[in-house]
């Protein structure tokens, strides 16, 4: 008898666009869908999503959307897995209703003040040995301060505080849980050395009891309940895992799980993720375990990337393609003529962490165009990039190999300049999905459909970014960092008007 086929789900929440895939049992795609939606950004700083609109909408669209397209029978989907944006901050009260939108990961810089308080608090070498991190607006800990100290209110009927996957898990299984690397991004409430959570350094912010269980983002969270199969289409009693971040399954759908590896994602933010077989923790990164037991991750992240380049075609070209703007780009000489853009237009998370600095086009004159300075735009994010890499080579981490995956390489602009700028080579796969065929590979993985070192059989390298020597950019990158150090008490003066 001929078993019958089996397929896996894999869906992701994006900052600006949520993408699901159904592959089949060797990887290949069935179907895709997709779904746009806003990040809302109420006042500066702060950066926000709809709960229910953006994460649960979209998982329920776009999971009707692959059935629809596929035609495949829900009960031959032997399990289902999620990724989102993330670390996010999301109250629910008791019956599991989101009190607020859910607060955003480190482009949302709301809880400064919160972030100076514990860190004083604490002492930040005492934050560092248990957590593994400082506090930055990566830090989830502070974002449930601010709650606490802004809106008593809210904080009060608060049940659970949940990220984002956590929500879309729970919509599925009626199950509160997270997984270990993303419970690392709360700190300071979770200790990275006993992988548990800790009210240790601040017993103040929340009672640990409001928090989701612990797992491993390939354990079987739930199985999808009634409710959440009348809403989605799918058949009750699928397995569900428990999810994880989006960087981390995008990390995943191009082979990183090999200690030196390293994921470099081209997405609404540049995010660096590096496998290592011990941790790597400085003020500068993050670090993080990694989804399986005794791995670990080491993390970088721009602010905005991907975000910058939105802005800049709505602001500027806003009945412009990308292609054309890409195009205009690369008409323009390298170094943009003499201009470097400083991408902090929310601030910068590593390796500066610096929440008041401050976007800026410099070296301007009036030969400039609109393609100059969309290519220095995108070399502006190649040079942050190349900063974080700096910083790993100065702490004798430097990658062996460096996958990168993402909608950004599409942009060959992007990809070479942070190539030639960093001197550090790409290596690009046959599948640039991303996020979503990550998870549905961890799916796979979670229901024994698939072992992890198949996924290089899954997706195969298919071509190989080199660095070349750019005199412009050996002259103008340590202008970009002296820029950056030269204007940041002018940029804080600004930020505290």
């Amino acid at each position: 008898m001929t078993a019958a086929p089996h397929y896996t789900l894999g869906i992701d929440i994006g900052t600006f666009e949520s993408k699901g895939v159904l592959v089949d049992g060797a990887g290949g795609i069935v179907a895709q869908a997709s779904r746009p939606h806003k990040m809302l950004v109420p006042r500066p700083g702060w950066a926000e999503h709809r709960a229910d609109e953006d994460w649960w909408g979209d998982f329920v669209h776009i999971t009707r959307a692959l059935l629809a397209e596929s035609g495949i029978d829900p009960h031959h989907i032997a399990a289902i897995a999620a990724s989102a944006i993330g670390p996010c901050m999301l109250p629910v009260d008791a019956a599991g209703k989101p009190l607020m939108n859910g607060v955003l990961y480190g482009v949302d810089t709301r809880a400064s003040a919160e972030i100076d308080d514990l860190t004083a608090r604490i002492g930040a070498d005492r934050i560092m040995a248990t957590c593994g991190n400082a506090l930055t607006s990566q830090s989830v800990g502070p974002k449930i301060l601010w709650l606490k100290n802004t809106h008593p209110d809210l904080y009060a009927q608060t049940a659970k505080v949940l990220n984002s996957t956590s929500y879309i898990t729970w919509k599925l299984t009626g199950e509160y849980v997270i997984d270990h690397y993303t419970a690392a991004n709360f700190s300071p409430l979770y200790d990275v050395n006993a992988l548990a959570w800790t009210d240790a350094l601040a017993p103040d912010i929340l009672a640990l009891d409001r928090l989701p269980r612990l797992m491993w983002s390939t354990d079987i969270a739930g199985h999808v309940t009634a409710a959440a199969a009348a809403e989605t289409g799918l058949a009750i009693g699928t397995p569900v895992t428990c999810g994880t971040i989006d960087a981390a399954a995008e990390a995943v759908s191009v082979g990183v799980q090999h200690p030196g590896e390293m994921m470099m994602m081209y997405g609404s933010t540049i995010f660096i993720i590096q496998v290592t077989s011990d941790p790597v923790r400085d003020p500068r990164l993050w670090y993080a375990p990694w989804l399986w037991p005794g791995m670990h991750a080491s993390m970088a992240g721009l602010a905005t990337s991907g975000t910058l380049t939105h802005w800049f075609r709505d602001q500027f070209a806003a009945t412009t393609s990308f292609g054309d703007l890409a195009a205009e780009a690369e008409a323009s000489p390298k170094g943009a003529k003499g201009l470097i853009c400083l991408p902090y237009f929310s601030g910068e998370r590593t390796p500066i962490h610096d929440a008041q600095a401050k976007g800026a086009f410099f070296g301007l004159d009036l030969t400039h165009t609109r393609g100059d300075l969309f290519r220095a735009v995108l070399e502006g994010i190649a040079s942050g990039t190349a900063h974080v890499l700096d910083t790993y080579r100065d702490l004798h981490a430097f990658p062996n190999r460096i996958l990168a995956v993402g909608g950004g390489t599409r942009n060959a602009v992007w990809l070479q300049a942070t190539s030639d700028i960093s001197g550090a080579g790409q290596i690009v796969c046959e599948k640039t999905i991303g996020a979503s065929y990550g998870d549905a590979f961890l799916a796979a993985t979670a229901v024994g459909k698939a072992m992890p070192e198949e996924i290089v059989e899954w997706n195969p390298v298919a071509r190989t970014i080199r660095p070349e020597p750019v005199a412009a950019y050996l002259r103008q990158y340590p202008l970009f960092k002296r820029l950056y150090t030269q204007t940041r008490d002018i940029a804080h003066e600004l930020g505290s008007s």
